[in-house]
């Protein structure tokens, strides 16, 4: 008996560790947050750990959520909506690049932002690259809701800038070292990464548009819908 109820208590306290709810996959048996109530105990001891609604937050900010449609590497719709979000302390650094550029007639554009756990294996299971996409045995910067894709576009005419290649190139053209390309698509890049860094993000190495905000190690990654978040 004291077994089984030792079992039964075990059992009662896994979705308040973040591991997988019912009805949600965590194959590597990761510690992810994905349930409500447990990312609700986690925002409680930490305000920081809130995911904000990047349009709200960022009024000026532009929106094209690629995985919300068939217009993405998978030709299929992963997101229900298209939304985006980042922790709190993330959110307000891309205040402050959206205001720096701003001052040079630019802004930001995003393609994706907090990603759920489960749109990493849909997505690992067809590249099966992780120079690409996130390995799902680790988790990805985007599950932890401190990694953003952006580029930009001019405030005047909304239009974007060019740049070394589309969003989500699979191709050495997409990486921040690559040369052999024109000049302004390399100078719009710069600023970009630039303006980025200046804010406390660090681009992916193999993708122009990736970057990742500084103390991402710290925070959980999560498998919540965007529909499910409570947000402020």
């Amino acid at each position: 008996m004291k077994k089984i109820i030792a079992i039964l208590l075990v059992i009662s306290f896994i979705p308040l560790l973040g591991f997988s709810q019912a009805g949600k996959q965590n194959p590597y048996h990761l510690n992810i947050i994905s349930n409500v109530a447990a990312y609700n105990i986690e925002c409680s001891k930490n305000k920081q750990n809130q995911l904000v609604d990047l349009e709200k937050a960022i009024p000026s900010i532009r929106l094209d959520i690629r995985y919300a449609t068939d217009n993405n590497f998978t030709h299929k719709q992963v997101y229900s909506s298209a939304r985006a979000f980042l922790r709190e302390p993330a959110a307000k650094a891309l205040a402050k690049v959206q205001q720096d550029l701003a001052k040079r007639g630019l802004g930001l554009k995003v393609f994706d932002a907090y990603r759920p756990y489960s749109a990493t294996l849909i997505f690992y299971d067809l590249i099966k690259d992780t120079l690409f996409v996130a390995s799902p045995v680790k988790g990805s910067r985007h599950n932890r809701g401190c990694a953003v894709d952006v580029t930009l576009i001019d405030l005047k005419t909304m239009s974007e800038l060019a740049m070394p290649t589309p969003f989500d190139d699979f191709t050495v053209k997409a990486g921040t070292t690559y040369e052999d390309l024109p000049a302004v698509a390399k100078e719009n890049r710069a600023i970009l990464i630039d303006a980025m860094k200046k804010q406390g993000f660090d681009v992916f190495a193999s993708e122009w548009w990736h970057f990742d905000f500084k103390g991402w190690e710290s925070y959980t990654l999560m498998d919540i819908s965007f529909e499910e978040l409570p947000t402020p």
